[in-house]
């Protein structure tokens, strides 16, 4: 069978590789010159069950309130002339209930479990180099009430079955040693032994490679203008290149996949929310931190990857903007600097803001769509690098007629 993945991210790449060793010809279509040049490029580098909370849940909506009026907070969300941001807004606050928090919670938590361990299967299988440190995450409070409250809402996802120890400043140092600078400014923390973290990027180009050579023919450098369909079922894609045709289609473009899908008659409940990244060398190994980890009040995330080291924050319901300024940066530089004073050359970073496809209840999207022969492969949010394998594996079964190994049924678009 041919089939034709669009896009070449995290998920379109896994995609392609389970559809190729189904012994399947796969073709690939993206409009940048290599995979992993959009979300997957600079993301957090965290491989987190422990940490697959909805975002949607009864807290949300005052966070978003406050924003309206803040600037100094981890998410900014400013109305906007666009209908498509307040309808996805409404369906974000119906799913803000606890009994929705805790429904999609479970469910992304299952995936993750899922898709660790899938991750891990087909990096050793394939011999993939990812910077992997799986020594599990830590998870910071710096204010003590800050930390009650988090110690409790952590509770639920003890009780799902992620393994988690309530560590005071002493003990935190002691697994983290590049936290001893910073003991002073902690009140205490959790560790998630399961949790890892790895370059999501480096993870991808080595995937690519064993995917081409399995047969998967990548065209990079080719914008997909349209998705051409007759009647209920797709007869071809039309990018700026000419058109490509094949029996079966997988939409896995991120954010972008919205744009298209409107063409064709549906809408994708998938909004992109901007986040932002910066990339700094390690100036001293034994300053560094080898944990990944989150800051919990400020939503700061941290990772080592080999001699660099990862930050990631802030949640810009900015549209389809990705542009960036170096004062985008300085907040999480400055909870950076605090928690690891000598650990990177802070005076060299490399900067990125890049799209989170975020749908209203959390789950991403795998499975058929409205089109005979169109499969969706989106809507991963900021834990696409965790659930990458495990949501590509669902799909390919669900493709091939198989039942997955996790049910499939709350990915569907149709519980929408």
């Amino acid at each position: 069978m041919r089939i034709v993945v669009l896009g070449a991210g995290l998920l379109g790449v896994t995609a392609a590789y389970y559809l190729a060793k189904e012994g399947h010809e796969v073709t690939v279509i993206d409009r940048r010159p290599e995979p992993a040049r959009e979300t997957s490029f600079a993301n957090a580098g965290l491989v987190t069950p422990g940490h697959a909370s909805s975002w949607a849940s009864p807290k949300a909506p005052l966070i978003l309130l406050k924003s309206l009026w803040r600037n100094d907070t981890s998410l900014r969300y400013r109305l906007r002339l666009d209908p498509r941001m307040w309808i996805w807004s409404l369906q974000f606050l119906r799913n803000c209930t606890l009994a929705r928090n805790r429904h999609a919670t479970r469910v992304k938590m299952k995936l993750c479990v899922y898709s660790q361990a899938e991750t891990l299967r087909v990096g050793r299988e394939e011999g993939l180099e990812w910077d992997r440190v799986a020594k599990g995450a830590i998870y910071l409070y710096s204010d003590p009430a800050a930390y009650r409250a988090g110690k409790e809402s952590m509770r639920f996802l003890m009780d799902q079955g992620v393994e988690m120890n309530f560590l005071d400043p002493d003990q935190l140092v002691t697994l983290e040693p590049g936290l001893r600078h910073a003991k002073d400014k902690l009140a205490g923390g959790m560790h998630t032994p399961g949790d890892e973290s790895g370059d999501a990027r480096k993870f991808t180009l080595g995937l690519a490679e064993r995917a081409k050579a399995l047969g998967v023919t990548f065209r990079f450098g080719e914008t997909i203008t349209r998705i051409d369909v007759q009647g209920k079922r797709v007869t071809g894609v039309t990018t700026d290149k000419g058109q490509v045709s094949g029996d079966q289609y997988v939409l896995a473009l991120g954010s972008y996949a919205p744009l298209l899908s409107r063409q064709i008659g549906f809408n994708l409940p998938i909004f992109p929310v901007k986040g932002y990244s910066v990339t700094l060398p390690v100036a001293d190994p034994a300053d560094a931190p080898t944990i990944g980890g989150v800051h919990e009040e400020h939503l700061v995330a941290f990772s080592r990857l080999g001699d660099r080291l990862r930050l990631t924050a802030t949640a810009d319901f900015a549209g389809y903007d990705t542009e960036f300024e170096p004062r985008n940066f300085a907040h999480m530089l400055r909870v950076a600097r605090d928690l690891f004073p000598k650990a990177a050359m802070y005076d060299r970073p490399d900067y990125w803001a890049c799209l989170r496809p975020m749908t209203p209840d959390g789950p991403p999207i795998m499975g058929p769509s409205p089109i005979s022969n169109l499969w969706l492969n989106a809507g991963h949010g900021h834990m696409g690098w965790t659930m990458a394998c495990g949501s590509s594996r669902i799909l390919v079964d669900q493709m091939m007629g198989r039942k997955p190994e996790i049910d499939a049924e709350p990915f569907l678009m149709s519980r929408y």
